[in-house]
């Protein structure tokens, strides 16, 4: 066992891979129909708007990560710039309950994609459902049993995900060269600006899991040069790689086909280059990223919810363990099976994406604010908080016409976690004046 003073340190490529690891998790096998059926042809387009966001508040989590070096990452951020009150605890749930909104997402991609497996073997499919709820109590059973198996699951998965993925793009890309699809990309078969620029914000979810490295900045060696390259050069893989996954996509199936496949949509697309074959690497590949990023957030989220009562803006009760971890694990999870089963697919991935340009909103405005101290510029966090701010509010109004389940849930979600947090520091101050008198 290694004493106190033995810090274990991440190399650049194992902080880069934390980052692309967060983000090419279940995300894009679950939002790539949806973001199809929004934006059609300039697709490739809604990735790019989302990967400049995600790029441009890189730079606020790079430069506060430098000088907050802290397991809390965003949470530390945010308690750093606004101390712990009500607004930095509603903040910081709102952060929490957004990883159980991805675990929804996740395990709502895993259920979409389990019964093409289930098919090919010949076996009666179940209820979507079903899959989806065992999977999560799979990944709590993981998680309880040893945090260092959740770690080697989502080392291997990452290298695996990686080689199929561009190996669907390398080799499916063969495919297009005269393919009468490849007209889908022309303006002519583009979306309107505010649809494209919606499709883009619904499917931002798929982006988020770069602030992953900023819970892993305090292990990271060679800080002031790595950290930076840590967040750029994954965010910056990552954007080109969606890219490039959409123009394959819709090159390689008309658009109805797409829409009729949309829960799966990335195996129907190796279909046509690679046959049943290509569906099925797919198909467990899917698989094997939604379970190991259900594995590693259920992990992030009970330790945002344990950084969160540590510093008072929940009940310490949560910074008790339950088994061998914190109780916020179990919590977590029973949740994250609650929305799975209550939700729509667009509304999970409405909610995580509101809930997330929120939160990047406010580090780019704690960016802003803290840039003497960062020695950053201030025009690119605050340009950060336009655009998510201007994103946020596309989405909500564009969705209320077609998805008003999904704004009400995500309004609800920022209502309760602002109450919550009220409520709670309410209780608090009463009790210490109880107990003063």
């Amino acid at each position: 066992m290694n004493s106190p003073n033995d810090k274990k340190t991440i190399g650049l490529r194992d902080a880069i891979s934390i980052g692309i690891g967060g983000m090419v998790g279940g995300g894009i096998f679950a939002v790539l129909g949806l973001a199809v059926s929004l934006s059609k042809g300039a697709t490739p387009i809604a990735f790019l708007i989302a990967g400049i966001i995600a790029f441009i508040t890189s730079y606020s989590y790079a430069k506060l990560s430098l000088i907050y070096p802290d397991r809390g990452g965003t949470v530390k951020f945010i308690n750093q710039q606004f101390g712990k009150g009500v607004f930095s605890g509603g903040v910081n749930n709102l952060l929490w309950i957004s990883y159980i909104v991805m675990l929804s997402l996740y395990a709502s991609a895993f259920g979409s994609y389990a019964p093409n497996l289930l098919s090919i073997t010949g076996k009666e499919a179940l209820d979507p459902h079903i899959y989806s709820t065992g999977i999560i109590v799979l990944a709590t059973l993981i998680n309880y049993y040893s945090i260092k198996v959740v770690g080697e699951i989502e080392s291997m998965a990452v290298i695996v995900k990686l080689i199929i993925l561009l190996g669907f793009v390398s080799i499916c890309s063969f495919g297009l060269i005269g393919n009468t699809n490849m007209e889908q990309l022309s303006i002519s078969s583009w979306e309107s600006p505010i649809s494209i620029l919606t499709g883009g914000m619904v499917i931002f979810v798929a982006y988020e899991g770069f602030e992953l490295i900023a819970n892993a900045v305090s292990d990271i060696d060679q800080p002031k040069k790595n950290i930076p390259k840590a967040y750029f050069y994954s965010v910056g893989f990552v954007v080109i790689l969606y890219i490039a996954i959409s123009i394959v996509t819709i090159g390689s199936l008309p658009f109805s086909q797409i829409a009729q496949a949309e829960d799966y949509v990335l195996a129907e697309a190796a279909k046509p280059m690679l046959g049943q074959y290509g569906f099925t690497i797919i198909t467990i590949a899917a698989l094997l990223s939604t379970f190991s990023a259900i594995n590693a957030s259920l992990y992030g989220g009970s330790r945002v919810n344990f950084e969160i009562a540590e510093d008072d803006e929940l009940p310490h009760e949560f910074t008790s363990r339950f088994w061998n971890q914190p109780v916020g694990l179990l919590i977590t999870s029973v949740f994250t099976v609650i929305a799975v089963n209550l939700l729509q697919l667009e509304s999970i991935s409405t909610a995580g994406s509101v809930g997330f340009l929120l939160i990047f909103a406010i580090v780019n405005y704690v960016g802003y604010r803290q840039s003497e101290q960062t020695k950053g510029r201030k025009f690119i966090p605050i340009a950060g908080v336009i655009l998510c701010t201007i994103a946020s509010i596309v989405l909500v109004v564009q969705q209320m016409q077609s998805n008003l389940e999904g704004i009400l849930v995500s309004l609800g979600i920022i209502l309760a976690c602002f109450l919550m947090e009220w409520i709670y520091k309410r209780s608090e101050s009463y009790s210490k004046k109880k107990h003063t008198f």
